[in-house]
């Protein structure tokens, strides 16, 4: 009987770790078919839905920037209404430690630094939270592959990632890696600390620039638990576009809002 049990826990010892190191390979390769991009702008359109059907719509402009050795920088600024024109949020993610964010906010003049523990709150009052909003880099999950799929007729890896941040605002997240289309996501699902479903994220309308990059021209989220939805849509992507490190600075962040 012991016998028994040992070879039952070194094959579920092996099963496990296989799903683990399938689960980080397929991150691996997802990550590393959109390395190269550099720098980018793109329009977007924000639409929001409460969950009585209400919709509202906002105009945004967004720039990002390729960091090799940690996580992109992302400057996010809205354009309309005028309730919220001026408004710019800094984003720095990093590759192990907690990203970096700030909010300008025009009304009081002042930027605000967005803590650790407030990562989980909505940004701007979408379906997004602020840790949605950082580079999804590879280092800030662990992983667990679950099984290969069909989804819309495309072949997809689904993998079990897991936040390593105690912070985070998740227990998990269930992602479709297209295996058909270059390991693009399509699809992820998000789960609350209390691991129940709390939202489900959607890549829409891919479209692919330089030949390498693929990019969706929405993302819509909706939230299971408050009925409310938010569309992100895209337009007039750039990655022609000259950037640095010092167009993303706490100044930077300012002369967004003019």
């Amino acid at each position: 009987m012991k016998q028994i049990n040992l070879i039952a826990i070194i094959i579920l010892s092996t099963t496990f770790l296989f799903a683990q190191n399938k689960g980080l390979e397929i991150a691996k390769a997802a990550d590393l078919a959109d390395e190269g991009y550099g720098a980018y702008s793109v329009n977007l359109q924000m639409k929001l839905k409460n969950a009585n059907g209400q919709e509202s719509s906002r105009q945004m402009s967004t720039k990002g920037l390729e960091i090799t050795d940690d996580g992109d920088k992302t400057l996010i600024s809205f354009n309309s209404p005028k309730d919220v024109k001026g408004t710019a949020m800094l984003t720095y993610s990093h590759k192990t430690e907690s990203d970096d964010q700030w909010l300008f906010l025009p009304a009081i003049k002042r930027v605000k630094r967005i803590s650790s523990s407030n990562k989980s709150g909505p940004f701007m009052g979408s379906e997004f939270s602020y840790e949605d909003l950082g580079s999804q880099e590879v280092e800030k999950f662990t992983y667990k592959f679950i099984e290969e799929t069909t989804l819309n007729n495309m072949k997809m890896a689904v993998v079990e990632r897991y936040p390593v941040d105690s912070k985070s605002g998740y227990s998990k997240q269930i992602t479709y890696y297209n295996l058909d289309k270059n390991y693009r996501t399509e699809k992820v699902e998000f789960y609350d600390r209390k691991e129940a479903l709390l939202k489900t994220m959607e890549w829409i309308d891919y479209k692919l620039y330089n030949e390498k990059h693929w990019r969706a021209s929405e993302l819509f989220v909706v939230n299971h638990q408050s009925n409310k939805e938010t569309r992100l849509i895209f337009k007039d992507y750039n990655f022609d576009i000259e950037l640095k490190e010092d167009d993303f600075s706490q100044n930077s962040l300012k002369r967004a809002s003019n």
